[in-house]
C-alpha cells in the first residue's frame, strides 16, 4: 500500500521536430523509413498478451504505392473476440485494484519512449501506412500521442484529487471506480494519436479494452501496442483485436459486460452502435457509456475586413493537409465577393508549389487518400460537381489510382449555396467556396449555422472585433473548436480540447480533464466516527412547563 500522496505536474507539450535537411532527427527518420519499406511483416492479434494468429489475414499497403506490401495482419472472429473478452474479465480486477500512480507509470513511460527510440518506428508506420506527410505524422503520431499520454496522466491526478467537503464528525469520500465491464475502444485509419487514445484512456481510469483499429492502419496501431507492451502494460488490460467491424462488434453488444464505447469514424457507424446498444438495452449490466466523435463539415467564413494571405494560407492547409482527411479539414467556405478573386489567386499559386507523392520524401506536402473505396467515394462528388450547372472546379480535380490513390487539391465554386458538397461530409482534398455578397454578413453567418448538420470545427477571418463578435454569437453552436483567424485544424492536447456536438459526436472534448470522467463511476462514502444511539431529534423535546399530556390535549 502506498503511504504518499502522488502527484503528476502539469506536463509541457511535447516539441515538434522540423526534419530540417543535415538533422540528426530527418537522417534517422529516413533511415527508419527505408527499412521499413523493405519488408514484410506478420501482425498477429494479441489477447491476455498471448499472440494469436488466425489464418484469416488482410494486407497493410502503401496508399501512394499500392502495389507494395508492408504487412500481412490476421484478422479476429467470434472465438477470438469471445477470449478477449474474458482476458479483460481476467485482468480487471487487478488492473482496478493498482493505485491510480501505477497505472499511469506505464503511460508516462510510453510518453518517455516515444519521444525518444520508438519516435521514428511510430512515425514512419504512419507515413508509409497511411501516407502522411513527415509533418504531419510527427505532429499526430509523435507529438500528440505523448502529449496524450502525459496530460492525460496529470487530468488523472486532479479526477482522483477531487474530494467533497466534511462536516464535524464525519468524513465524505468520493471513490472513482472504473466501469463496471470492459471498454470496447473503435478507432479510425487517420489519426494514430487518436486510436492510441482510444484505448489508453480509458484503460489508464482502471478499465481493460478490447482495441479494434481501423484495417487501413493496422501497421501502427500494432507498433503503439508493441510500444504500451514495452511500457510495461500487464497481460489483458489492452487487448488488440483488428477485424471486420460487423463481426467484432456483432459479438461486443451481445456481452452483458459491454461497459462503454470509445468510437472515432463516421456518423453512419456511430448512429448503428447506437442502435444496437439501445435494442439490447435491458440485457447489460449497465448503462454503457457512448463516447464518440464522428464527422465534419467544417467551415472557414471570411469578413470583408480579412488578412487575404492569411485567409488564402489557412485554406489551403486547413482543407489540404493530409489530403483532407481529418474530420476537422476545412470544407467549405464563404467569400465576400471583394476578397474572392485575390484570395482564389493565392490558392492556386500554392496549389502550384505543394508537391504530391511519395510522403517518405521529405518535400511532399500531399500524399494519396487511404484506399479505393475513399478514392471512388471522393472522385464521385469531383464527378459531380464537373458535371453540374451549379458549380464549376476552378483548380485542380485530376485524379490517377494506377499506382497510389491519387487526388490532386480541389477547388469547386458554387452559387448555389444549398449545393451538395457545402452540406455533405466529402473526407478528401475538396474544398467548395460559396462568395457572398459584403452587405450579407449576418444572412451569410445564419446559412453557415444553419447549411451543415455537423457541428465540429469551424473559422473566422476579420480584422473587425465587431464582425468577429457576431461570429461568435451567431455561431455558438455550429462548431465545438471555434478558431480567429487561424485554420479550423489542429487541436493540440492540453490547449484546445477537441471534439464537436450535433451529428459530429458527443462532444466530450478528448484532450481533457472533461473526456476522462466519462471513464470512471464515483462512489460516494460516507463514515459518520459517533453515530447517533436514539431516534428521536431536539425538535422533539417539550418546553418547561408544559406536560407531555396537556400538549397533547
Amino acid at each position: 500500500m502506498d503511504e504518499a500522496q502522488f502527484t503528476v505536474s502539469m506536463p509541457s507539450n511535447e516539441p515538434v521536430h522540423e526534419y530540417r535537411p543535415g538533422s540528426p532527427e530527418r537522417t534517422s527518420l529516413k533511415n527508419k523509413l527505408k527499412q521499413m519499406s523493405q519488408e514484410i511483416i506478420e501482425i498477429p492479434l494479441i489477447i491476455g498478451g498471448r499472440e494469436i494468429k488466425t489464418g484469416s489475414t488482410g494486407k497493410s499497403v502503401m496508399p501512394h504505392n499500392h502495389g507494395h506490401t508492408l504487412a500481412v495482419f490476421h484478422n479476429a472472429g467470434k472465438e477470438e473476440v469471445e477470449k478477449a473478452i474474458i482476458a479483460t474479465q481476467k485482468s480487471f480486477k487487478q488492473w482496478a485494484a493498482i493505485p491510480w500512480s501505477e497505472r499511469v507509470s506505464v503511460f508516462l513511460k510510453a510518453a518517455e519512449l516515444l519521444s525518444g527510440p520508438w519516435r521514428d518506428t511510430i512515425n514512419a508506420s504512419t507515413i508509409l501506412g497511411q501516407s502522411k506527410s513527415v509533418y504531419q505524422s510527427e505532429i499526430d503520431a509523435a507529438a500528440e500521442m505523448a502529449d496524450f499520454f502525459r496530460f492525460n496522466a496529470h487530468f488523472t491526478d486532479r479526477i482522483y484529487s477531487e474530494q467533497p467537503a466534511s462536516s464535524m464528525g464525519i468524513w465524505d469520500r468520493l471513490e472513482w471506480r472504473p466501469l463496471e465491464g470492459f471498454v470496447f475502444a473503435v478507432s479510425p485509419f487517420n489519426f494514430t494519436s487518436i486510436a492510441g487514445n482510444l484505448a489508453c484512456a480509458p484503460a489508464m481510469m482502471g478499465n481493460t479494452i478490447i482495441w479494434k483499429p481501423a484495417s487501413n492502419s493496422v501497421l501502427s496501431a500494432y507498433y503503439t501496442m508493441q510500444l504500451l507492451m514495452e511500457a510495461g502494460l500487464p497481460d489483458g488490460v489492452i487487448n488488440f483485436v483488428p477485424g471486420p467491424g460487423s463481426v467484432i462488434a456483432n459479438q461486443i453488444f451481445q456481452s452483458r459486460d459491454l461497459a462503454g464505447v470509445h468510437f472515432t469514424g463516421s456518423t453512419k457507424t456511430f448512429h448503428s452502435i447506437w442502435r444496437k446498444i439501445g435494442e439490447r438495452i435491458d440485457k447489460y449490466r449497465s448503462y454503457p457509456r457512448i463516447v464518440g466523435e464522428t464527422g465534419g463539415k467544417d467551415f472557414v467564413i471570411a469578413h470583408e475586413s480579412a488578412d487575404i494571405p492569411s485567409l488564402a494560407t489557412a485554406l489551403f492547409r486547413g482543407a489540404f493537409e493530409f489530403q483532407g482527411q481529418k474530420c476537422s479539414a476545412a470544407s467549405r467556405a464563404y467569400i465576400p465577393e471583394g476578397l474572392w478573386e485575390e484570395t482564389c489567386d493565392l490558392l492556386v499559386s500554392q496549389m502550384t508549389n505543394a508537391k504530391m507523392g511519395d510522403p517518405a520524401q521529405m518535400d511532399t506536402f500531399l500524399g494519396a487518400v487511404i484506399d479505393k473505396d475513399a478514392f471512388d467515394r471522393i472522385s464521385s462528388y469531383i464527378e459531380y460537381a464537373e458535371t453540374s450547372d451549379w458549380a464549376k472546379i476552378v483548380a485542380g480535380g485530376h485524379r490517377d489510382d494506377s499506382k497510389g490513390y491519387f487526388i490532386e487539391p480541389t477547388i469547386v465554386l458554387t452559387d448555389d449555396p444549398h449545393f451538395k458538397l457545402l452540406e455533405e461530409e466529402i473526407f478528401g482534398p475538396v474544398l467548395t467556396v460559396y462568395v457572398y455578397p459584403e452587405c450579407e454578413w449576418e444572412q451569410t453567418l445564419e446559412l453557415v449555422n444553419s447549411t451543415s448538420p455537423y457541428a465540429l470545427t469551424g473559422a473566422v477571418f476579420a480584422n473587425d472585433r465587431i464582425a468577429i463578435q457576431k461570429a461568435h454569437r451567431v455561431l455558438r453552436h455550429a462548431a465545438g473548436n471555434f478558431y480567429v483567424n487561424d485554420k479550423p485544424t489542429g487541436a493540440v492536447v492540453g490547449m484546445q480540447p477537441f471534439g464537436g456536438s450535433r451529428a459530429s459526436g458527443t462532444n466530450d472534448k478528448a484532450g481533457s480533464i472533461l473526456h476522462l470522467l466519462r471513464w470512471v463511476t464515483p462512489r460516494t462514502i460516507k463514515e459518520t466516527f459517533a453515530p447517533p444511539t436514539q431516534f428521536d431529534y431536539p425538535h422533539m423535546l417539550m418546553e418547561k412547563g408544559i406536560s407531555q399530556c396537556s400538549a397533547s390535549c
